[in-house]
């Protein structure tokens, strides 16, 4: 880990940046299977089933079969804590549904924006050592409520070619029938340009590894919008001279074990709380199943000591961090000076697990310093924005001299002519 004490404000520019990923060499493997993709389709997916996930999957649609069987392979606590998340879940996405307002502008002129569904969605769910079936939920679930007609879930199959089944139960759970057993790069390829058994789709949602946010990226080229920019996982915490330094250790780790890229931060005003915290992390690593991935993280992690909690959140602003936790004994007084953050957890007992799995907000969030300038998944990100305009003779001659004008200031004759002509 990185050890800071009072950095100078000039430093903090170099410290904010990200490990940096080669991405020459992953940029060439990308073109390489979006181009097998195109051309051979499923033969492709299966041949890279095998290389990659070392699976035989002779069939890439999971069957209804897999469907029910994987419910009984999902212990009834894990299955009542699903459906209590899907409810938190449900709950305060629906609370995002907008109605439609209309407004006069000038008399006469009456204009309104109403929501249309994206019809056909893509959701790619990890599996591997971490499968994210609580991500399947914090996207179907706002995918449904947004009226998306058509919802297609890819993930990759274990070696011998199955679906954890805690991802086909939630999945189901949520009315996801179209589920396909490929993961990475080649996943996405297929959702962008469609093969003989998975569609493609209009959009494409879901965390992943540096092969899928590049494939990802490269997935616009061909006019497939995603969710946002992404990149590994991250935490902020800010703490006080009142927080607890197991829980913030516990925070801190809970992020550095989804990857050896993740990247955690921790700063603190408090001297005794900044030492205890740090061998509370290493103490507490030692105990992890993933401490070896854990570890890695935390080698380019940073521990810094401030002078005051308006600093630290100076610095966390420049590095706008997807998860950020105020450890605070007061922290009402200082949300508004929150500017750049993709979730904010507020107090010693708000930890960072919450909002991954139950609290109801999302969890697909923006990484990689996008929270400058993206929001995390929302109602919204599945929607898209219609405006309307209804004009009556009364409004056109009330607005018509200005758009006339203003037409003929730009050259646009014809524009001009298209009001003239009615006035007339």
């Amino acid at each position: 880990m990185k050890i800071y004490r009072y950095p100078e404000r000039e430093t903090w520019p170099e410290m904010v940046k990200r490990p940096v990923l080669e991405r020459e060499e992953i940029s060439g493997l990308i073109t390489e299977i979006f181009e097998s993709v195109e051309k051979e389709g499923d033969k492709a997916l299966i041949q890279f089933n095998e290389k990659f996930d070392k699976a035989i999957t002779p069939q890439l649609t999971v069957s209804e079969t897999e469907l029910e069987d994987a419910e009984q392979n999902v212990s009834e606590d894990l299955k009542k804590a699903i459906i209590q998340a899907k409810e938190n879940i449900s709950k305060f996405h629906t609370a995002q549904i907008a109605e439609s307002e209309k407004i006069e502008t000038v008399k006469g002129v009456i204009c309104w924006r109403e929501n249309r569904a994206v019809e056909k969605v893509g959701i790619y769910i990890p599996g591997g050592t971490a499968p994210l079936f609580s991500t399947v939920l914090m996207l179907a679930v706002p995918a449904n409520l947004a009226g998306c007609q058509e919802i297609v879930l890819c993930t990759p199959p274990d070696s011998n070619g199955n679906i954890n089944p805690a991802i086909l139960f939630t999945a189901k759970l949520c009315g996801i029938t179209k589920i396909f057993k490929t993961g990475g790069a080649q996943a996405i390829a297929a959702m962008t340009l469609g093969t003989e058994s998975i569609p493609q789709v209009y959009k494409i949602f879901g965390p992943g590894n540096q092969f899928v946010v590049a494939a990802k990226e490269y997935a616009q080229r061909y006019g497939t919008a995603i969710d946002m920019p992404a990149g590994p996982s991250e935490v902020l915490v800010i703490a006080d001279s009142e927080a607890v330094p197991a829980f913030c250790a516990a925070d801190l780790l809970s992020q550095a074990e989804h990857g050896s890229d993740s990247q955690v931060v921790f700063i603190t005003t408090d001297p005794t709380v900044f030492t205890e915290t740090i061998d509370a992390v290493e103490k507490q690593l030692r105990e992890l199943p993933r401490n070896e991935m854990a570890g890695k993280a935390l080698e380019n992690s940073l521990f810094i000591l401030t002078n005051s909690i308006e600093e630290a959140l100076e610095f966390s602003n420049l590095y706008a961090p997807e998860h950020l936790i105020l450890a605070l004994e007061v922290f009402e007084k200082y949300i508004p000076m929150i500017g750049n953050a993709g979730s904010v957890f507020l107090g010693n007992y708000s930890c960072e697990s919450a909002g991954d799995y139950a609290s109801g907000t999302n969890h697909t969030l923006p990484t990689n310093g996008y929270a400058r300038n993206y929001s995390g998944v929302s109602l919204d990100s599945f929607v898209k924005k219609i405006t309307f305009q209804h004009l009556s003779r009364e409004g056109l001659k009330n607005i018509g001299k200005t758009i006339e004008v203003m037409a003929e200031a730009e050259g646009l004759t014809a524009h001009k002519n298209a009001v003239s002509i009615r006035l007339k």
